[in-house]
């Protein structure tokens, strides 16, 4: 079945096509698009503001530099432009050499009207539980929970992302699921009273 092209893909393909000829406002549409996607993705996987701000910097750069190179036939530009950050996050990952721990306000919470004291700290609490998790996992597994959860990316998008076998991105997924299980059942009295059950 063929599908017709939403408003949005037609919208943005006329950017890329304005971008490819040198119009720079379409370039700065496009990183408006763009922009915070990208860096959710950074910070997801590299756990650090500004070294996720310094990734979405580069990557724009290389990307809009670049832009000519990019082929409607051979990915979506989301694909394109996330591969693109997940391997500067990967280079920034190996030039640093340190182990990465900041997922900080990554998880974005959504009280009510000014929450009582006790709820913030459990959101407090349970953030700084699943940041802790997030942050003992491999690389590799971030990243695929990153492209999955955060950015909502389908199995075969985070294939492309990746550069590998859409089963392999499926797995990663898997064993992020059993790793974090693992990781947060050993300490199921920092969760909120629900969220865990034996």
């Amino acid at each position: 079945m063929v599908h017709a092209a939403a408003p949005y893909d037609d919208d943005l393909n006329a950017l890329i096509a304005a971008a490819q000829a040198g119009d720079q406002a379409a370039c700065a549409a496009i990183y408006q698009r763009f922009v915070r996607p990208v860096y959710r993705l950074a910070y997801g996987v590299l756990l650090s503001e500004e070294d996720a701000e310094e990734v979405v910097q580069d990557s724009f750069a290389y990307a809009l530099q670049n832009i000519g190179h990019f082929d409607a036939t051979r990915s979506a530009f989301r694909t394109w432009l996330y591969t693109i950050t997940l391997s500067r996050c990967r280079n920034k990952r190996r030039r640093k050499w340190v182990p990465t721990v900041a997922l900080g306000d990554m998880l974005e919470w959504l009280p009510g009207n000014d929450p009582l004291p006790e709820t913030v700290a459990e959101q407090h609490n349970v953030r700084d539980t699943v940041h802790e998790a997030l942050s003992k996992l491999s690389p590799k597994l971030r990243e695929a929970i990153i492209l999955r959860y955060f950015d909502g990316l389908s199995y075969r998008e985070m294939a492309e992302v990746l550069g590998c076998p859409q089963k392999t991105a499926e797995s990663r997924v898997r064993l992020a699921h059993e790793a974090l299980y693992a990781i947060l059942s050993a300490q199921p009295d920092m969760l909120p009273e629900g969220a865990y059950a034996p």
